[in-house]
């Protein structure tokens, strides 16, 4: 284990921070880890020595691996190995391209290198099957990537906040048509939402077009209100604390149901995301939220992001909303996820419904899918609203596998 490049996290006991180099990612690792059994290594430790069945803990945006911190000591204490590392472009890792926006290369961020990071890293931890892959929010995409990718790895799965769409779409039986393939791509319909949304009588644009310009690294590291309160006031306006959350499933993926959502997901057309949050939270009592997310927790988010900056996630939302770097989940065409997998979320989560149908299709998308759990009183941050709902929830899950 390399020495430690930063001091340490202020972390609840029974969890501990490692650094794994990975060279054939380009990335050190940082995890943060509960229920290391230490248990000595050697030629044949792959096969061998690891008496804990392991669990894998994806964050997702913005997130870091602290996200979990609530859940890792009782998963930990139930008998696992828990591992939650921060995802290339996040945190304490290190390696990722930070290249300025125009100069990053994009191919590092397909959803195939995200797996195979994972694939990697599970492997320097000594194991060779991974009995839970939890992924929230957009590590709820890399997490059902892993599954669908490597079930053989990745024995189970639990999607939170996430619902899996499905594997890709290819143009399909037209090699003797006159039609030719058509406009079918990985991106699947929809693809331009965007613009459909920007000609709506009140213009607005989707999130994830915004995260993916050139000026959104800017506007969430240099809010007007500055670090603290625009986190403090995005995360409040995604929680169930705020009583605007009244998430139900849209009829279409068309720009009149997708404008139906907060403006957090469709923002007004000529607004940064601070400026969404400073408007939406006027009048809010942003301190309900400290009950579950303390003052000391978010200067940890803000202490990690105002040293890294934001682009090495949004570098994320890049990737997955540029169809030619999508390309590479065409090798899983009409794939299902096949290794049991179940969907837990806030029932205040907008992000259940954000794409119309998919977590009605879940059972089709998934060969062994075992239902969908809401929890009461949790939002878009269930593992830190909600914490031991969400324990249950993941262990009732792994206990009938």
């Amino acid at each position: 284990m390399p020495p430690a490049p930063f001091p340490p996290l202020p972390l609840p006991d029974g969890i501990t921070e490692n650094y794994i180099s990975c060279p054939t990612t380009g990335l050190t690792f940082h995890v943060l880890e509960a229920g290391h059994d230490a248990l000595p290594s050697g030629p044949d430790s792959h096969s061998n020595s690891k008496t804990r069945p392991l669990i894998l803990l994806l964050h997702g945006f913005p997130e870091l691996a602290f996200s979990w911190r609530h859940i890792m000591p009782t998963l930990s204490s139930a008998g696992y190995y828990v591992v939650a590392p921060d995802q290339r472009g996040y945190g304490r890792t290190t390696g990722w391209d930070a290249s300025p926006f125009h100069a990053t290369d994009l191919s590092t961020y397909q959803l195939t290198n995200l797996v195979r990071d994972m694939v990697v890293l599970v492997h320097a931890l000594g194991y060779t099957s991974v009995r839970c892959v939890v992924g929230h929010d957009f590590g709820g995409v890399s997490a059902a990537m892993c599954a669908l990718m490597r079930p053989d790895l990745f024995t189970s799965v639990v999607l939170m906040s996430h619902p899996f769409k499905g594997s890709s779409v290819l143009p399909f039986d037209y090699a003797h048509s006159d039609a030719g393939p058509g406009g079918i791509e990985g991106g699947g319909a929809g693809r331009n939402i965007a613009a459909d949304l920007a000609s709506l009588p009140r213009p607005r644009k989707h999130y994830k077009w915004y995260n993916s310009t050139a000026s959104a690294a800017g506007d969430w590291l240099h809010p007007r209100q500055g670090l603290q309160k625009f986190l403090r006031g995005y995360i409040h306006l995604k929680s169930a604390d705020w009583k605007g959350n009244e998430p139900r499933p849209l009829k279409a993926w068309s720009a009149e149901e997708v404008g139906k959502m907060p403006e957090y997901y469709v923002l007004p057309l000529d607004s940064t995301m601070p400026e969404v949050v400073a408007a939406n939270m006027t009048g809010e009592d942003e301190g309900v939220t400290k009950r579950w997310l303390s003052d000391d927790d978010l200067a940890v988010y803000v202490q990690e992001w105002s040293r890294t900056g934001f682009q090495g996630g949004l570098n994320w939302y890049r990737a997955q909303t540029n169809p030619e770097n999508m390309r590479d989940v065409d090798l899983f065409a009409g794939k299902k996820i096949e290794c049991p997998a179940t969907f837990v979320s806030g029932d205040k989560d907008w992000g259940n419904y954000q794409q119309p149908g998919v977590i009605e299709n879940l059972p089709n998308s998934c060969s062994d899918f075992r239902g969908v759990t809401f929890l009461k009183g949790a939002g878009h941050w269930p593992q830190q609203e909600q914490p031991k709902q969400v324990v249950d929830a993941i262990l009732g899950f792994i206990s009938k596998l």
